[in-house]
């Protein structure tokens, strides 16, 4: 019997029976703008062996103005449709389904083209955009119903209008963004008129057996966003219109309230999907932080939606459908949410990946094949790196054998998943065991490896990771400094005022762990609301309200020696969050100083390079976040004795406990040794 039984099943959407309750959410990966269409096919069809039952793919520009980025790709020429075919093929072939998404970005386009409802400028765009005319208006409906077509003639099974986060028909919806008085403005009635009368050009361009997802955005969290009463008439209007299932749209991309971040609760806004049940008769998908097989399960037993969309848990492993329905759900790489590897080069105008498994986007050239020749290996250091050296290479059939000198695996993802927010790493530190205990690699804990032991071995990978440097600031006897490594550890304690040197990423995630009380709101969902402002949308217009921050649980002053706002270097993504987070814990954020002394009763600063403005920065204990220090010299030790040796992760570039290049440099080796 299925231990996800509900998850599992079939369910029929627009006249196609779909094998499960799966959705591979759209995902805007930037390989189709490669024009690789084998590579663009291959990490398709890779998730559709993997079992899912629908996937969608990122999101194509019906137009070049609608495109988010200048050369975004979509379906203009009979190439297009050719080099699309391409990839549908490779799906079908595999056993999959795939939809085609329509993004229209309207005033979030990166483009001097921009249009817009009204010619209000988006705070994450660079450019205001046109406001549309009448004629303007026509030649977007039919942009995108002439691309629903095209999809169609592609091979796709369905297309994904995309009408919510914020995007162009969103735009139309709300009067935050629509400021006309002509009959596409001014009452809900005209308001919604442009995304019902796509709906309705879409489905007489594609014919009935065809599927047509619409994206309705279910809470705007932005001012003046729907009502609840406006989001399920609009719901009720699309369906009319000749959608075949409604998918759930979280918030708007300006929001100022995170919604896919790791910091997130798992399954924040299914309730919000929930809600809708029952008002329409088309299938309802819920979405945003379902990572794992039985939230899924759970999410569709207490009648949350009739589908479930994950996206990124793809990216961590396309196999994740095949491994939950033969039992092996422990096995499933997590998604951890760190936004890394996926948005932040999304963002950032590179290849997408994930910080878990680097094969993603990446299979045709990351290939892991059987080694021509058995080979002994040794791998010294269970963090990261190690463990991806280790598995990489015993998966190729090597013999593998791996040291750790603690009582532990997991390296600096240890320090990781004690930070408030980051509770997704205990599964990441989790799956990195389990896939062990059920590999052929040898784990030795305890273990400290050095040149004689390592004699008998073809080859050794040294991935000893980092020790935190010691910035040799002038310190006073009586002082209370400890390091963040032995803080978050539980090797040391924090009084209640503490000086954080240090604003990079890990200053950030010590001053969180240091204000933040335990279990973290991330575990605490209704908490977790509160904090950030988010309410029911049936309360209160797009589902915001004021903020009430909880308490900080210890006085916080933070400093860095770059003369900036500190967390200007943070992710694209994310770091607002974290200072956003920061700042309503009442934590004091000070740049360019330059430390002159810890003394007992904190840290004597100045600023500037003439040491002006000297004075004392209270604080009963300072946390040093000052960087790292490669730890190799037991590669040096081997190198010098004539050994074969590859250094990867911290040991090779001490920088910030950058899981993602670490992961991603061991299995590129073991790859190729």
């Amino acid at each position: 019997m299925s231990l996800y039984p509900l998850l599992l099943s079939p369910l029929v959407v627009g006249g196609i029976t779909l094998p499960n309750r799966v959705l591979m959410g759209s995902m805007h990966t930037n390989l189709e703008e490669t024009r690789d269409w084998n590579r663009v096919a291959e990490f398709y069809a890779e998730r559709a062996r993997g079992g899912v039952g629908l996937m969608v793919t990122g999101g194509m520009a019906p137009n070049r103005e609608g495109g988010v980025f200048p050369g975004a790709a979509g379906l203009f020429s009979a190439q297009d449709i050719a080099n699309h075919r391409v990839v549908t093929d490779r799906v079908h072939d595999a056993g999959g389904r795939i939809a085609m998404q329509i993004l229209h970005a309207g005033r979030y386009a990166y483009g001097k083209e921009c249009v817009a409802p009204s010619p209000i400028k988006s705070p994450i765009s660079p450019f205001p955009p046109h406001e549309l005319d009448e004629e303007g208006i026509e030649k977007q409906i039919a942009d995108i119903a002439t691309a629903a077509a095209r999809a169609k003639e592609a091979g796709y099974d369905g297309v994904e209008v995309m009408g919510s986060e914020g995007y162009f028909l969103n735009q139309f919806i709300v009067t935050h963004t629509n400021k006309r008085t002509d009959r596409w403005g001014g009452s809900y009635e005209n308001r919604i008129r442009l995304p019902l009368e796509v709906v309705r050009r879409v489905r007489a361009a594609v014919g009935t057996d065809f599927i047509l997802i619409y994206r309705l955005s279910m809470i705007d969290l932005v001012p003046d966003g729907s009502t609840w009463d406006e989001v399920v008439m609009l719901a009720k209007a699309v369906e009319a219109a000749g959608a075949s299932i409604l998918n759930t749209g979280i918030g708007w991309h300006e929001a100022r309230i995170p919604t896919i971040a790791t910091s997130v609760p798992q399954r924040a806004f299914t309730w919000v999907t929930k809600k809708l049940m029952g008002h329409v008769g088309i299938p309802v998908i819920t979405s945003n932080r379902i990572n794992r097989p039985e939230i899924a399960e759970a999410v569709l037993a207490e009648g949350c939606a009739d589908m479930v969309s994950m996206a990124r848990p793809f990216l961590a492993d396309p196999h994740f459908v095949r491994k939950a329905s033969e039992g092996r759900a422990a096995e499933i790489a997590p998604c951890i949410a760190c936004n890394q590897a996926c948005l932040d080069h999304t963002f950032a105008g590179k290849i997408s990946t994930c910080l878990v498994n680097p094969r993603a986007c990446h299979e045709t050239e990351l290939v892991i094949a059987p080694a021509a020749e058995k080979k002994r290996y040794a791998v010294v250091g269970a963090g990261a790196a190690g463990i991806t050296a280790a598995l990489t290479l015993a998966e190729r059939g090597h013999d593998v054998t791996l040291f750790e000198q603690s009582n532990q695996i997991g390296g600096q993802l240890n320090y990781a998943k004690e930070v408030p927010g980051k509770e997704e790493f205990h599964g990441l530190v989790n799956w990195f065991a389990t896939m062990l205990e059920r590999s052929s690699v040898t784990l030795r804990l305890n273990t400290t490896a050095d040149v004689a032991g390592l004699t008998s071995f073809d080859a050794v990978v040294i991935a000893t990771g980092v020790t935190p440097r010691d910035p040799q600031i002038p310190t006073d006897a009586r002082a209370q400094v400890v390091n963040y490594a032995d803080l978050l550890s539980g090797v040391a304690q924090a009084g209640q005022s503490v000086a954080v040197i240090g604003a990079g990423g890990i200053g950030f995630d010590v001053a969180e762990f240091l204000v933040e009380k335990s279990p973290s709101a991330t575990m605490r969902p209704a908490d977790w609301r509160k904090e950030w402002g988010v309410t029911d949308p049936e309360l209160k217009r797009g589902g915001l309200t004021d903020p009430e921050p909880a308490r900080a649980e210890r006085q916080v002053t933070l400093m860095q020696r770059k003369p900036e706002k500190p967390g200007r270097g943070l992710a694209k993504t994310t770091g607002w969050i974290h200072r956003a987070s920061l700042q309503a814990k009442g934590v004091t954020m000070i740049g360019g100083v330059n430390y002159e002394r810890i003394e007992a009763a904190g840290v004597r600063v100045s600023f500037g390079p003439g040491r002006e403005g000297a004075r004392l920065v209270p604080a009963d204990t300072v946390v040093l976040c000052t960087g790292q220090e490669s730890n190799r010299a037991l590669a040096d030790r081997l190198v010098a004795a004539g050994r074969v040796v590859h250094v990867i992760g911290g040991a090779d570039v001490a920088a910030e406990l950058d899981a993602k290049r670490a992961i991603n440099q061991a299995m590129r080796l073991a790859a190729t040794l």
